[in-house]
């Protein structure tokens, strides 16, 4: 067992690594990437809000490196918001200079539900300290963030609603308030599950967080190849009684490590520790080749990957968890505390099961 820990902790600095290697890449070759627009480049003290306003779609506002105080709200289609690494560095200003200020949060991509904001990326750059969510999208769709460090803001590191065909690509996401990556259809009100035209959360690195990565009340999207660990929660898929379920989607090929924090109960969910994967309220979803060790806790979602009914009672159905490999979850390795139908356990790898005879 030291051994697998060994191998844990090798594997989480190579992400690191690779996370660090992206964004010094990114940051090398800005006028290629500036291709086919105006950039515009912006030093420290200087405004980005001001260039931003200033792009027409297509354009680029660059960042050189530096402190940049005060929020960033984007409307423009097609703009690319790039810095230079996390040495970009945007934190909070007086707390009014816009919109997107004045609701607390670092960076807004705002589009609607009926004109979603199409194309916007953002890459390269560090958002920290906000009280709210340090990037908040809400009404887009084909957002890419890139190679972002995203990290101590209050609520929610990368939040996303109403917005299909996203890509959160080789991020780092820590020691937010809430969860690492949030998607959700809706973030303050009730609604059936929609399809995001396969959005993809993909080659993160999460950790430090209530939960890595929460995936509420979505259909048709991919969390794979993730490094989480550390948080309350690896990652959370929620659904409900909403019309269409939540589910037809897939999380595949995470390592999620020792998301032992605790987490005290709220007046929606309780309290969470040791969680690896939990699935609430789903249908169709795929749990698959995820490497699920060491999350122990004794709350009622602690364990490697766990079934469990939604906050209002809906079980999960036709879950599949299959080809996973877990060891060292407590109080199981996998746990179906659930009472779904035609949920299936396929060639996993693991020593305790609730009930017996899932390994």
């Amino acid at each position: 067992m030291p051994m697998c820990r060994v191998n844990h902790l090798a594997a989480a600095t190579a992400a690191a690594t690779a996370l660090t290697t992206a964004l010094a890449t990114l940051a090398a070759a800005p006028a290629a990437r500036a291709a086919g627009g105006t950039l515009h480049l912006v030093q420290p003290g200087e405004s980005i809000q001001r260039a931003v306003d200033a792009a027409q779609p297509g354009d680029t506002v660059e960042l050189l490196p530096g402190t940049y105080r005060g929020s960033v709200r984007i409307t423009t289609p097609g703009l690319t918001l790039r810095g230079a690494g996390p040495a970009s560095v945007i934190t909070p200003g007086t707390g009014s200079e816009n919109a997107c200020a004045t609701a607390g949060h670092g960076i807004c991509v705002v589009g609607t539900e009926a004109a979603p904001l199409p194309d916007v990326t953002l890459e390269a750059l560090a958002v920290t300290g906000f009280k709210k969510n340090g990037i908040d999208a809400s009404g887009t769709t084909g957002l890419a963030v890139r190679a972002t460090y995203v990290h101590d803001n209050g609520q929610q590191g990368i939040s996303q609603e109403m917005s299909t065909k996203a890509a959160v690509l080789g991020n780092r996401s820590t020691d937010n308030g809430e969860s690492g990556v949030f998607l959700a259809n809706y973030a303050h009100r009730e609604g059936g599950a929609p399809d995001t035209g396969g959005t993809v959360v993909e080659g993160n690195v999460v950790t430090g967080n209530r939960v890595g990565v929460t995936v509420r009340r979505l259909r048709v999207l991919t969390v794979q190849g993730n490094e989480i660990s550390g948080n309350c929660s690896g990652v959370f898929v929620v659904g409900d009684e909403g019309v269409p379920r939540a589910g037809d989607l897939d999380v595949r090929k995470n390592r999620v490590i020792a998301n032992n924090k605790f987490c005290p109960a709220n007046p929606r969910l309780g309290a969470i520790q040791g969680t690896g994967i939990v699935l609430t309220g789903t249908e169709d979803t795929r749990v698959t080749g995820n490497e699920v060790h060491d999350n122990v806790g004794s709350t009622d979602f602690s364990g490697g990957i766990v079934l469990f009914k939604s906050v209002v009672g809906i079980p999960n159905t036709r879950a599949t968890i299959a080809d996973n490999k877990l060891s060292g979850n407590g109080p199981a390795d996998l746990a179906d505390r659930d009472t779904g139908t035609a949920n299936t356990f396929a060639r996993n790898t693991c020593s305790v099961s609730e009930p017996s005879g899932r390994c």
